[in-house]
């Protein structure tokens, strides 16, 4: 596997850097994509010449097409994409404006659907790709707080399974991965919200532990991940089933503003 070129969304901070570090130091060479394209331009210098930047906001089709294209001018080919730029605006869906619920919509489904669009005629042209998607454990719940940020990690998730049934007669190959809680700046924005207190109730992970299961399932191709393994196939079991979310939310949210109110006491000392 080593050589192999990897196209990075969302790479020039949190789980996206994480990764980039992870896969270069197992020998890949990684194009780091980002709105952020100064930030990207930083860390690719950091992490030397397996590395290279492009500023790439994913809900622009244009600007896809250009850093595609960029990358092949850059490595010669592109054999992995990996789909991980996301956001969130914090707060319950009658709180947000309009405009809030699209962006979520745009970038984190639509910008996905983009890039998976872009690189598939691309890959099934030269013979050989994987497409990995990283989406969410909240694809499988309904959760107070996230509707329209679940809601589009739903989409993604059914999304990506109907493409990948569509084109299992073809060379491309596809992985979704759903990372639970991470330690990276979008729980810090969570934390100084009380409406994201169900993000607290379970146990963070580290950027580096999520990047490790996103870059194992290059070399791998699974078909689908949840993390952790146990408690994520519970979750995937239980959002099943609308009655038993509406019951056990409550009692989940308690135990999120316990873990909420001493994770800011620590903060505050």
């Amino acid at each position: 596997m080593t050589g192999q070129v990897v196209f990075l969304t969302g790479a020039a901070r949190g789980i996206g850097a994480a990764t980039a570090r992870a896969a270069i130091g197992r020998g890949y060479r990684v194009m780091l994509a980002d709105i952020d394209g100064p930030a990207a331009a930083v860390l690719a210098k950091e992490l030397g010449s397996a590395a290279s930047s492009v500023r790439l906001d994913v809900r622009d089709p244009v600007q896809w097409e250009t850093a595609y294209e960029s990358t092949v001018d850059r490595f010669g080919s592109l054999d992995v994409l990996i789909n991980n730029a996301g956001i969130i605006h914090t707060g319950n869906a009658r709180d947000l404006s309009l405009a809030e619920h699209r962006d979520i919509v745009e970038v984190n489904l639509l910008g996905t659907m983009t890039g998976v669009l872009t690189a598939l005629p691309r890959m099934s042209a030269q013979g050989r790709g994987h497409i990995v998607n990283v989406c969410s454990m909240t694809s499988f719940l309904p959760l107070s707080g996230y509707a329209t940020y679940s809601g589009t990690k739903h989409g993604m998730r059914a999304f990506h399974h109907s493409i990948a049934m569509e084109e299992r007669g073809g060379p491309v190959t596809f992985s979704i991965i759903h990372p639970p809680s991470t330690r990276t700046p979008m729980l810090d924005q969570e934390l100084a919200d009380p409406s994201s207190v169900i993000a607290f109730a379970e146990k963070s992970h580290s950027a580096d532990d999520v990047a490790a299961v996103i870059v194992d399932a290059i070399a791998k191709k699974p078909v689908e991940v949840v993390f952790p393994a146990w408690a994520g196939r519970f979750q995937r079991v239980a959002g099943v089933f609308p009655q038993l979310m509406r019951w056990v939310i409550p009692h989940i949210e308690n135990t999120g503003h316990k873990r909420r109110a001493k994770l800011e006491g620590h903060r505050t000392r």
